[in-house]
């Protein structure tokens, strides 16, 4: 092993302060408190390893960093999760298992994968943090760069990657992800010199940043499309489940919610195919799909319903009766409590992007994941075939 480089020497160029009273990155969420997220600095060496060069992003829970490993001579995504988090805990667990499955799918190889994980002692306790292979821009970012949609031409080849990612967790490493949307795909890095030049370019003329008593809040970087761009990979397991199953604890975010989450019924690797139907349907059309959100949990659960019902038809009886949320929402003549709530609209109106053939083909390949029994679903290896990811 080679011997480990010394740290870089930061250029000493003061960034412009945003005002006390503004609320930055994670500061915005409502729960925020700084002694629970670590006061990381640019340029600090974490775990006798890693140098801090550039933030990366954050999250409702976490802070992300681009460091160089000092011992292999190499850049990492460094995740600082706030203190005392399960998803810290459960994302660990969730990357160890995926590392212990062994497999040439090829959809191993689009699946962030874990190369270190330790944790660091904060002001009220210790944070798990884990080190990943660097990535660039999430299929969010891209989504916005291209204009709020992305083209079908460009779509197709990104779902076919990303159902393979899925098929490598479902059947081979038995993981559901529980969190599929556009932010937690990403693209990998052809040419690792991008990050020499957003680290040079961060240094030289440093984002704005925050200083609030003995912390600094830092401004995320801008990361533009690369000219190669890579493959898309799955990321952010902190609420992925693995093993047998079914499962029951609630996942899932509001608007991306399957039936069996809403009405309480044991769920498997059927939700990912809901969400990624959504998603899907998110990236071409510029819009959600479902889109109310209530001050209620049960509120928005019966707007998310009504919206279903509108979109796919009333729920089959016999998927009522193994629901143990089911009288909330329906009476004993299994309609929805709640008319008022309910609207006349169809996919096809709802599909505003394509025309002809290739409206027809992406109709029918969102359909057949937006069901509402999670064994109408097709697995992600028979997505594959779709005719609409087969045509030019």
């Amino acid at each position: 092993m080679t011997d480990a480089s010394p740290p870089r020497s930061i250029p000493d160029i003061e960034a412009d302060q945003y005002e006390p009273d503004v609320l930055l990155e994670e500061e915005s969420f409502s729960w925020y408190d700084p002694q629970k997220f670590y006061p990381v600095r640019i340029g600090e060496v974490i775990h006798s390893r890693y140098q801090v060069l550039v933030k990366l992003g954050y999250g409702s829970v976490s802070t992300a960093w681009l460091c160089r490993d000092l011992s292999l001579h190499r850049y990492v995504t460094l995740k600082v999760y706030m203190v005392g988090h399960r998803q810290s805990q459960n994302e660990v667990k969730v990357l160890r298992h995926l590392d212990s499955v062994k497999s040439d799918h090829p959809g191993a190889k689009l699946v962030r994968r874990l190369l270190d994980n330790f944790e660091l002692p904060g002001q009220v306790g210790l944070h798990t943090c884990i080190v990943h292979e660097p990535l660039s821009l999430s299929l969010k970012d891209i989504r916005e760069m291209a204009g709020g949609q992305v083209p079908e031409n460009i779509l197709k080849p990104l779902v076919y990657a990303m159902l393979l990612a899925l098929d490598y967790l479902h059947s081979v490493a038995h993981v559901v992800h529980t969190d599929i949307q556009e932010g937690n795909f990403m693209l990998s890095i052809n040419d690792p010199s991008i990050l020499d030049t957003l680290v040079e370019e961060e240094h030289q003329n440093p984002s704005p940043c925050k200083k609030v008593d003995d912390r600094i809040i830092y401004s995320s970087v801008e990361v533009e499309m690369p000219d190669d761009p890579g493959q898309p990979v799955v990321c952010d397991f902190g609420d992925a489940q693995f093993g047998p199953g079914p499962f029951a604890v609630e996942v899932m975010p509001d608007l991306y919610r399957a039936p069996e989450i809403v009405l309480g019924i044991a769920w498997d690797e059927k939700i990912d195919i809901w969400g990624f139907g959504l998603m899907v349907w998110d990236l071409l059309e510029g819009k959600h799909l479902f889109t109310e959100r209530l001050p209620s949990r049960e509120g928005s659960s019966m707007a998310h319903l009504a919206r279903t019902i509108s979109l796919l038809g009333p729920p089959p009886a016999q998927l009522l009766s193994n629901a143990s949320e089911s009288g909330k929402y329906f009476d004993n003549d299994g309609n929805l409590k709640d008319r008022n709530k309910m609207s006349t609209v169809s996919l096809d109106e709802e599909e505003v992007v394509l025309e002809g053939d290739s409206k027809s083909q992406f109709l029918s390949f969102i359909q057949k994941m937006l069901q509402w029994r999670a064994q109408d679903r097709p697995t992600a290896s028979e997505l594959l075939k779709h005719p609409w990811l087969q045509s030019s």
